[in-house]
């Protein structure tokens, strides 16, 4: 069965700056889009980035400017930057893989596979 893990998450104050790692196993990623999702306590998950086979990417706008996702097809891995830091990024950060490569969404119904999560979270 298709695996993914998330790593990186993790208590840091605002203004500063964490890299989230989605990585593969039992498949590789190369071919799959894969998004970033976050759900914070009492909300609905919530589509941050995402990254289709191709490389091109999709932002929320509540992220612009100050995340970025990458993919790296050698580590079959997929980061996610995140900088400049707020309280209200505070979430369990999720990714997720389809196999429709040749697209992306903010949907979370668009994909098939999910990690299990890894905490962020943004105080002083």
């Amino acid at each position: 069965q298709l695996q993914l893990v998330e790593s990186g998450g993790g208590l840091v104050q605002p203004g500063g700056s964490l890299r989230l790692s989605c990585a593969a196993s039992r498949f590789t990623l190369d071919s799959y889009s894969i998004g970033w999702f976050r759900q914070a306590p009492g909300k609905e998950r919530e589509g941050v980035s995402c990254i289709d086979s191709g490389s091109r990417t999709y932002y929320a706008d509540s992220v612009k400017g100050r995340f970025t996702i990458s993919r790296d097809n050698a580590k079959n891995t997929v980061y996610l930057q995140m900088n400049s830091l707020k309280p209200e990024d505070t979430a369990i950060y999720y990714c997720a893989a389809d196999a429709k490569g040749g697209y992306c969404s903010g949907l979370h119904s668009f994909y098939s596979y999910w990690g299990q999560g890894t905490q962020v979270t943004v105080s002083s």
